[in-house]
Formats: structure tokens, sequence, C-alpha cells
């Protein structure tokens, strides 16, 4: 029998080991953390669809990971797949009840932030943040999407789904503006270390956020955001609802997460959804 012909199974690619629950729960289940459970499925369609699916009653804290994801969901029902343990593809159940609503928005800002920060520490990638959910990775020096966060509101709270290539080989891509971990020269590949590492982040910045009444300023949130957020300071076009576009230079983050551009009539308007395009400029190089 060869390689080819061997029946495949959760070892079948070494480089690619699967994650281990057990040292997962040993690692983020702690009786103070902000974690009450995690789960890891060899497959599903949806990380996000199966705990919204079971969001009334869910515990705060819910973690439920895919080794692959055959239905992944971005924003816009944009799809999101990629080869069997080759990402991470997980989602989280918060339930910020004492935080007013209208401040929810920026659960998923929060989430890339924490995101972004502890792939700088356990990746040793620079990420930098596409207003208002992609994670970018630099690789032969042009932007490329490496990830993705998807926010919904379920039962009492909001399910936040966050999927990452960590080792796509560049034939495994599936378009050319996308990108990988390993592409970007990580350091470490390994799924569990960098698992623990964004839910931790994600546990921190939850927490400051909670405790300033989800005031993005006062927690720190918002000039994180901006400081790590390569929209900013960029020409762009952002599509908006109603086949309507606005092309102008993006200046601020306000405090409500939307994205500020300042038109070429002298204007500001306040982008709250939206997909927005990075215009190439002599500045920025290829695009």
């Amino acid at each position: 029998m060869t390689p080819s012909d061997a029946p495949h199974n959760r070892w079948s690619d070494l480089d690619r080991p699967p994650l281990n629950v057990a040292a997962l729960r040993r690692g983020l289940l702690r009786p103070d953390s902000l974690w009450s459970s995690v789960d890891v499925v060899e497959t599903t369609g949806s990380t996000n669809s199966d705990l919204a699916a079971r969001a009334d009653g869910l515990a705060e804290g819910t973690v439920l990971v895919a080794e692959e994801q055959t239905a992944g969901r971005g924003r816009l029902d944009r799809t999101w797949t990629a080869p069997p343990r080759s990402g991470l593809f997980f989602s989280v159940y918060l339930k910020p009840g004492d935080v007013p609503p209208h401040r929810w928005g920026w659960l998923p800002l929060l989430a890339g932030v924490a995101t972004a920060t502890a792939l700088a520490q356990s990746a040793g990638v620079d990420t930098a943040l596409k207003w208002p959910n992609d994670l970018l990775v630099t690789i032969d020096g042009a932007e490329r999407k490496a990830g993705g966060i998807l926010a919904e509101r379920a039962g009492e709270g909001v399910v936040i789904g966050i999927g990452l290539n960590v080792s796509l080989r560049a034939d495994e891509l599936p378009v050319p503006a996308a990108g990988s971990l390993a592409l970007a020269g990580a350091v470490s590949t390994d799924r569990e270390t960098l698992l623990r590492a964004v839910l931790r982040g994600l546990e921190e910045w939850y927490g400051s956020w909670r405790a300033a009444d989800g005031d993005a300023a006062a927690s720190g949130l918002q000039a994180a955001y901006a400081a790590g957020c390569a929209t900013l300071d960029r020409t762009v076009r952002a599509e908006l609802p109603g086949d309507r576009s606005v092309v102008g230079e993006a200046v601020a983050i306000d405090g409500d997460g939307r994205l500020v551009l300042s038109t070429g009539d002298g204007l500001q308007e306040p982008v709250s959804a939206g997909d927005i395009v990075h215009l190439r400029t002599e500045e920025d190089g290829p695009a």
C-alpha cells in the first residue's frame, strides 16, 4: 500500500496533528477563568451556527473548536474553507449582560485586538487589523488576509467566531489575496499554543472592557484598535448597503467603533457597516 492509498485519519498529515482537548482544558479551565467549557469536534458546518443554535441556556465562556469547517461563514455570507487541521476555527459565547447593548458592537473589534496581540507574541507575526474584522499579514511585501472574525447576537449574548489560516501552503490558498501564518514566517505554528494565547488575550481584553462598562476609550480598546488598524490613514472605498459607495481617507475609529472617512467634499462620514477596500496608492506600494 502506498501512502496515497492509506486510509484517511486524524494523523494522516503529521505536519498537522490533531488538537489535544484534554491539554486545552487543563490550560484554560481554571476556577477564576472566563472559559467554562472547551470542546473540539472533528468536523462541522460552522462553529458559529452550532453555538447560536444552542444559545438558549448556554453558559458564558463556552468554546467550540472544529478541526475542519465545511460551511464556515464570514461577513456578507462569504464562505471560509480550509484543509483539515490547517488552521484555527472556533467560536466563543459571551454574555456581557451588564454592558449597555449599544456597546456590544465593539466585541468583534475587541476580538481582533486580542487575536492580533496574541499572534504577535506567540507566533512572532505582525498581524494588522483591517476594519472591521479581517486579520492581515504581510507576505513578500504585500498584505494578505489570514483570518477573519464574525460576531452574531444569539440568545442573551454574542457568538464570536474566529477563523485563522495557520499552516496553509501557497498551493492551498483559496484565493491569491489569502495568506497564512506559515507563509508570513511564523516562528511557531503549534495550534494549541496559538489557541491558548488567543483565548487568554480575549479573556483579558473582555475583562477590561466589561469592567469599564463597555467604554472602549476608558478600557483602552479604542486606542489599541486604532494603533493596530491598517485601514487608518489609507484611502479606501466603503461599499455600503443599498449599492452605495464612498471613497475617502480613513481618519479615525470613533467611540462607537465606526470607521470615519474624510471625503473629497470635506465632510466626515462614519461607516458602521460595509465592505472596505484598501485602494492602492504610491505610498502603499503593491496592494
